[in-house]
């Protein structure tokens, strides 16, 4: 099979799936708007400006907001609306009827009643991104150039407000310490682009040997300023391409240790190339694995590296992990703002693939107290980094089922497989806003492992999944999900979890690894 051919089996599928995990080592994930936003603002130097700005312009919603549904539309449209008053600066006597003016006017006026709002879901640094943009909107508008043509009538309305909840202070701090020169926290340079002129040649961020900052390309091009030769403008060059850009790149270690999790534990017969598992092994230094250079080291991806290593029969000590256990659950990194129930189900999976280490049997009961503790009401669990419940419950439910000691989360999995049912859709389907494959897909791994045998109305429920799941395969590429700065979708890994529900296998991964997942 060449690398373009499509696969027309579920194994050929999987396959081609693990191999490019090889072929392209940056990883797949969809193009981001706010991150898109930010390069068509900070850098119109860079190959590919005028398709970002038509990129937009196309993105943007009849209710004249972009990206997800709810507060999650909150941080695009404004990287969006910043982007394009920037961009009508830029031209100067740009006619008050073009385009970009009729979208940011939309853009403004879907703000102004949406900061009223709720306070924004808990997307990382949003509460760095949304004072630094809201003033950067407010500079474009009322400055000493004047707003741009047509849009006058916005330097007459109240300031756009800062939304319930968020505090400028931080900000302010995270400017400061740039200010200094002293070293930044590498889970800051992620967001740099929030610094604004300080963000320039910054001395307290380095980037990796790859040029980029954070993995990110709006931070790359808030540090880099200016069209200058070196690694960062050759890493702008190649994640940009000539259009629209991801929330991060590269995302390595993440794509490749979630991809093979998932197929793994569906029993999904795959070859792993040795330098897909030999690069998951040397991710792995003392304080643990992090999703990509210029990314910290954190518990989540941490975890479920050496899950997988496990799996493929190639394990590492655990104690990485010590590092993020607080004596009640485990931080996804040193100094987190709260907590994350998926991050503590890779850790209790990670710690089950080692029962016999000293102390992990008592880290794997006080982990599956907290994550029991944490279940809502009807059965689900909700977490941090994503939008949907269905995947923090999948993580959730099958950690527990895999993993806890001695049948104590017995309860809670029960209460969570009657949530599956309970929500799932007429049509077979389950979704937080319509029935999608990513979704079901995740109800589906769920139920066919922790749901137990011999129910009638599981066994249903799961015909009616995989029928539906089929269909949504074939004709739905489905919503954004995961949290970033704004949300996105990884694709292998989205790709992977759908791949592995749409077929049955006999195996769990409570039973020794399979012959059919081996090293190439």
């Amino acid at each position: 099979m060449s690398l373009t051919a499509q696969p027309t089996t579920r194994a050929g599928a999987a396959q081609h799936l693990v191999d490019a995990l090889a072929r392209d080592p940056a990883g797949q994930t969809s193009p981001s708007v706010y991150e898109t936003g930010r390069l068509t603002a900070l850098a119109p130097w860079l190959p590919g400006h005028d398709v970002r700005v038509a990129w937009l312009l196309d993105r943007q919603r009849p209710d004249g907001g972009w990206g997800g549904p709810g507060g999650y539309a909150l941080v695009p449209t404004l990287s969006a609306v910043e982007a394009l008053l920037a961009e009508l600066h830029r031209a100067g006597s740009t006619s008050p009827a073009s385009a970009p003016t009729a979208a940011a006017h939309r853009g403004l006026a879907f703000l102004a009643a949406a900061l009223r709002g709720d306070a924004p879901p808990d997307l990382p640094a949003t509460d760095l991104i949304v004072p630094a943009l809201l003033a950067a909107v407010d500079r474009h508008l009322t400055g000493p150039a004047g707003p741009p043509p047509g849009l006058a009538e916005w330097a007459d309305r109240p300031r756009l407000p800062l939304p319930a909840g968020l505090d400028p202070a931080r900000l302010t701090r995270v400017r400061g310490l740039l200010a200094t020169g002293r070293p930044v926290p590498e889970k800051l340079a992620h967001a740099l682009e929030v610094a604004g002129e300080l963000a320039y040649r910054a001395a307290g961020v380095q980037p990796s040997a790859s040029g980029a900052v954070g993995a990110s390309p709006a931070a790359t091009a808030a540090w880099l300023g200016r069209p200058e030769p070196g690694p960062a403008l050759d890493y702008l060059r190649a994640v940009a391409g000539s259009g629209p850009v991801p929330c991060a790149s590269p995302i390595t270690v993440f794509e490749r240790a979630w991809v093979l999790a998932v197929l793994i534990r569906a029993g999904v017969s795959v070859r792993v190339p040795e330098p897909v598992s030999a690069g998951l092994r040397a991710a792995v230094g003392a304080s643990g694995a992090a999703t990509a250079p210029g990314l910290p080291a954190d518990a989540d991806t941490t975890s479920v590296v050496l899950y997988t290593l496990a799996r493929l029969g190639r394990p590492l000590c655990v104690s990485p992990l010590a590092g993020y256990d607080t004596g009640r659950q485990f931080c996804t990194w040193p100094g987190e703002d709260g907590a994350s129930l998926t991050t503590n189900a890779h850790v209790l999976d990670a710690l089950g693939e080692h029962p016999t280490r000293p102390g992990v049997t008592a880290s794997r009961r006080r982990v599956t107290d907290w994550l029991v503790r944490r279940q809502e009401p009807d059965g689900r669990w909700d977490d941090r980094w994503h939008a949907s419940a269905y995947y923090a419950t999948y993580a959730v439910l099958l950690a527990l089922a895999d993993h806890a000691p001695d049948g104590a989360a017995r309860d809670a999995v029960e209460r969570g497989v009657r949530w599956l049912l309970d929500t799932q859709r007429p049509d077979g389907s389950w979704g937080r806003w319509h029935g999608t494959a990513e979704e079901t897909a995740y109800a589906v791994l769920t139920l066919a492992r922790a749901g137990g045998s011999g129910d009638a109305r599981i066994a249903a429920a799961l015909v009616r999944g995989r029928g539906r799941l089929s269909e949504l395969d074939r004709c739905d590429d489905g919503p954004a999900l995961w949290h970033d700065k704004d949300l996105y979708r990884p694709t292998l890994i989205v790709r992977a979890a759908v791949l592995a529900a749409s077929g049955r296998t006999g195996w769990t991964s409570t039973q020794p690894l399979p012959a059919m997942i081996r090293i190439a």
